[in-house]
């Protein structure tokens, strides 16, 4: 041949080579889209998102498109590569021309379109869908064949091509996904979507206010005293028992209380009518399953109890919300009644504070998957309730016995250490 079908040749070589880096790109591009935003941009009307989605519906007719037109091209450049060569170099041109199209393949042809499809797949994705749909239908004999052939070894091995991969999330990995979000997402919508996760992980037992912390309305105390209590009050909703919380009558609501001071007519009798039935739930209920039940009863305070029928504690729909958007009450005596910083940067708590208001409030990792409670925690440490002062270490943290007394753990010193933590350690205090 002469000079100028040689040079035609070298064209389409070029061309070829191009289309190859085409189907390379293709291939790693439709891949790599993100499949949620994918979906999210389809629902908004983004054409090329559309032609994709729909492409990636049967990924081994779309693998299977791709493929035949890279092979067939990449076929033909090898040949016009060797004829190519031969022409210039005679026999030794078969050599050459497998290496040199090799190198070339590999750099233009496959790693540099497929690094670029990889970092920028909607760049390449979408436009490219336009070509790769209607290559489908002008090669559809073709792939259907390919794809049954390759059907039937799937099959073989207990996998059905009809079956895309599926997109559902477990829970730990959309948790994943909202902490990657990155920019998309504020830090704030970041801990309220993971608040929310975070409610099949606890129960209202982890959130309620204990027993011999709840307030409420004692029918043997006398109308002085129940009126003060309920002008200081700053809940609008309360229990009412007599005696003992195990003889809870109902909740009474704070507007119920204003009409009966209004006219004069506060009386225990009076608040006992005023009540509403109270709302039961059991112990371990968990949190998200509590709060679509405070949505079904249409109620915003239940009474937590055991597997005896026992008033363990008092839980809020309040409390639910707040473990989804954070704190949002105005109350800020309950913390500093419970923990007191120290001039020696030590604090002293109470041992009926809760280990999730600790590490909250201090932002710390006390263990709270155990015990409730400080006391708790220590008494589990110590696997008796101590007689004395005592020191014990638990993780990074180093906690003082100050005070016991009624068989529990009044007051404690806990100051965090900047040393590794340890496994827990006991000892007489100095």
């Amino acid at each position: 041949m002469n000079d100028t079908s040689t040079g035609v040749l070298l064209l389409v070589l070029l061309l070829l080579i191009m289309l190859s880096a085409f189907f390379s790109s293709s291939e790693t591009s439709m891949m790599s889209l993100n499949r949620y935003r994918l979906k999210h941009l389809t629902k908004e009307g983004h054409k090329g998102a559309q032609r994709a989605s729909s492409l990636l519906e049967r990924p081994d007719r779309l693998l299977g498109t791709i493929l035949v037109g890279n092979n067939i091209v990449n076929i033909l450049a090898a040949s016009i590569a060797t004829v190519v060569a031969v022409q210039i170099w005679g026999d030794a041109g078969i050599a050459i021309a497998t290496v040199a199209l090799t190198v070339v393949v590999l750099i233009f042809g496959e790693i540099t379109p497929k690094t670029l499809a990889a970092l920028r797949p909607e760049l390449i994705a979408f436009p490219a869908s336009v070509v790769l749909a209607i290559l489908q239908k002008l090669l559809y004999p073709v792939v259907w064949l390919c794809s049954a052939i390759s059907g039937m070894l799937l099959r073989l091995v207990g996998v059905n091509p009809k079956d895309a991969g599926g997109d559902q999330l477990t829970t730990e990995e959309l948790r994943t996904v909202v902490r990657e979000a990155g920019v998309g997402i504020t830090r704030t919508r970041q801990n309220m979507l993971l608040g929310i996760l975070d409610l099949e992980k606890m129960t209202v037992d982890d959130i309620m206010v204990p027993r011999n912390e709840a307030i409420g309305i004692d029918l043997e105390d006398e109308m002085p005293v129940i009126i003060n209590q309920l002008r200081a009050s700053h809940h609008t909703r309360l229990p009412v028992y007599d005696g003992d919380i195990n003889n809870i009558k109902g909740i009474v609501h704070m507007r119920a209380i204003a009409r009966l001071l209004s006219r004069g007519d506060l009386t225990k009798e009076a608040v006992v009518n005023a009540c509403k039935e109270p709302y039961f739930v059991p112990e371990n209920t968990p949190l998200h399953t509590q709060l679509f039940n405070f949505q079904k009863q249409k109620r915003r305070i239940a009474i937590v109890v055991d597997e005896y029928g026992d008033v363990i504690g008092l839980v809020t729909l309040e409390d639910i919300l707040e473990e989804i958007v954070g704190d949002f009450t105005t109350d800020m005596l309950l913390p500093s009644q419970d923990i007191h910083p120290q001039d020696d940067g030590s604090f002293v708590i109470e041992g009926g504070a809760a280990i999730r208001d600790i590490n909250k409030q201090l932002q710390w990792k006390l263990p709270a998957d155990g015990p409730k409670t400080l006391n708790g925690l220590i008494t589990e440490q110590l696997e008796s309730i101590p007689e004395s002062p005592v020191c014990l270490t638990i993780g990074m943290y180093r906690l003082e016995i100050l005070q016991t007394k009624d068989n529990m753990i009044k007051s404690v010193r806990v100051s965090a250490r900047n040393s590794e933590a340890r496994p827990a350690e006991r000892g007489q205090a100095s």
